[in-house]
């Protein structure tokens, strides 16, 4: 267990010319976090070219857990004199918060999950600076799994149980009667004794999270797991929400999408924007290859009743780009948390027979492939949003990549300080296509504005262009 031990110096002070309290701190993480190398620390501390930028960011975000902002720049702005520094001494790590949001204190003591976070994003960062990046086997497929394995059980999320893993997508700019369904959905998945996994920010990433913890707690479930798998470009922009007590920070969006995949017994879609709809044709285009036509796990998508005209949108875009045979592999349930966890709950048994018969994990499902199309990371920059393939004529896997890697550039210009950047210094990306997927492409998109799924809050100004 984590423990932390403070300077008896804490205390609330404002920075000058800010009317937001910070607080100094020295934090001794205890259990999972005792001890780094020499170059680890180095790595850490080092401005130039090293991952201390890196560091503070997503040490910030963890500190506002909480904010109703989605742009990666404002806690930046707010708090423009935080810093954190890892030491490693004789009795172990300590670390160090220079003019730290005293949101995350509580008279001057850090919040205890708080704590927990901030460790994980040391000991996440530290680990992929020695063990992953750079490695020569990140160019072969299985390389890349073995990477993703060896960062998940670093974290410790890894464990020999039966399977009952649950991976919730869905937006984290949701109205409220989403977001009350997401709970309740929750609820029924937690009464069943099932876990909860998530990208571990606000909105739909939160509420199944939030419910399940009122049905274990009745269920006296001592030992539950919220798991929040996030990655560096994304953090600032969706915090780890209070609930998360087990944060991964994988390297990029392609590692936490297989991360999903490995670790998941069963995966609920709730309504979202092109991020939800990102991770729906990641994990379609990887079923729809032939290799893992024996490795289904459920797949369900819901929302209350006021979501029903945007399943059945994409369920149109699914069917018009991947065909019908994509859209048998998941199933709409509208209106109906109870159906949905016992539907769940039905699956996964499938899937612990599914494992014991291929001599597979439950903890990591090594037998799924993913093509390294799906695992190389997508930088989106002009140039490759503008040479997407998106017409038809390709295999629905192909077509699936592409589609996915448009999404993603998307959600990069909304959300990824380096994708605003480029936005704002070239105008919104460009994406090609045959007609009718860019016709279904732009009408999706038009909804997701619509609708408000782009943003949380203020005018959403799009960073693409549709182009037919």
């Amino acid at each position: 267990m984590n423990n932390t031990t403070h300077s008896p110096q804490d205390a609330a002070t404002q920075i000058p010319g800010s009317t937001l309290p910070t607080v100094d701190a020295h934090i001794y993480p205890k259990g999972g976090l005792d001890v780094l190398s020499r170059e680890e620390v180095a790595r850490l501390r080092d401005a130039s070219g090293g991952m201390h930028d890196l560091l503070r960011r997503c040490a910030l975000a963890v500190l506002t857990s909480g904010s109703a902002s989605d742009d990666p720049r404002a806690a930046q702005e707010l708090y423009p004199d935080f810093d954190i520094q890892v030491l490693q001494q004789d009795r172990g790590v300590r670390i160090e918060l220079r003019n730290a949001p005293a949101m995350a204190f509580v008279d001057g003591h850090i919040i205890r999950g708080v704590a927990e976070l901030l460790f994980a994003v040391v000991r996440d960062l530290a680990f992929t600076a020695i063990e992953s990046i750079g490695d020569d086997d990140l160019d072969d497929s299985s390389g890349i799994t073995d990477a993703v394995f060896r960062l998940l059980r670093n974290a410790r999320v890894l464990q020999p149980a039966d399977p009952n893993l649950v991976v919730c997508w869905g937006g984290h700019s949701i109205g409220r009667e989403e977001y009350v369904y997401t709970k309740q959905v929750g609820y029924e998945l937690g009464l069943r004794g099932l876990d909860i996994c998530t990208g571990c920010g606000p909105g739909a990433m939160k509420g199944p999270m939030k419910g399940a913890t009122i049905a274990h707690a009745k269920q006296r479930r001592r030992r539950s797991r919220y798991i929040g798998i996030t990655e560096p470009g994304i953090i600032a922009a969706e915090s780890p929400n209070p609930i998360v007590n087990h944060l991964v920070i994988m390297p990029d969006i392609e590692k936490r999408l297989e991360a999903f995949v490995r670790m998941a017994h069963g995966i609920i879609v709730f309504p979202g924007g092109v991020g939800t709809a990102e991770e729906i044709l990641y994990l379609l285009g990887i079923l729809l290859r032939e290799e893992n036509a024996g490795r289904r796990f459920p797949l369900i998508l819901t929302g209350p009743v006021g979501a029903a005209p945007y399943f059945e949108q994409i369920d149109k875009f699914i069917r018009l780009t991947l065909g019908d045979k994509a859209a048998e592999l998941y199933e709409i349930v509208v209106a109906d948390p109870v159906t949905v966890a016992r539907h769940m709950e039905a699956g996964i048994r499938k899937v612990r027979e599914q494992r014991i018969a291929q001599k597979d994990s439950f903890f990591f499902n090594w037998a799924m492939h993913v093509p390294l199309a799906f695992q190389q990371p997508f930088m989106p920059t002009h140039e490759l949003m503008a040479g997407l393939d998106l017409h038809h004529g390709r295999k629905p896997h192909e077509l699936a990549a592409d589609l996915r890697r448009a999404f993603s550039g998307i959600v990069a210009g909304n959300v990824k300080e380096d994708g605003m950047r480029r936005i704002e210094a070239y105008g919104p990306f460009e994406i090609h296509g045959d007609t009718d997927i860019m016709q279904a492409l732009d009408a999706l998109l038009r909804a997701f504005v619509e609708q408000r799924r782009m943003k949380i809050a203020g005018e959403y100004r799009p960073c693409y262009r549709v182009v037919a």
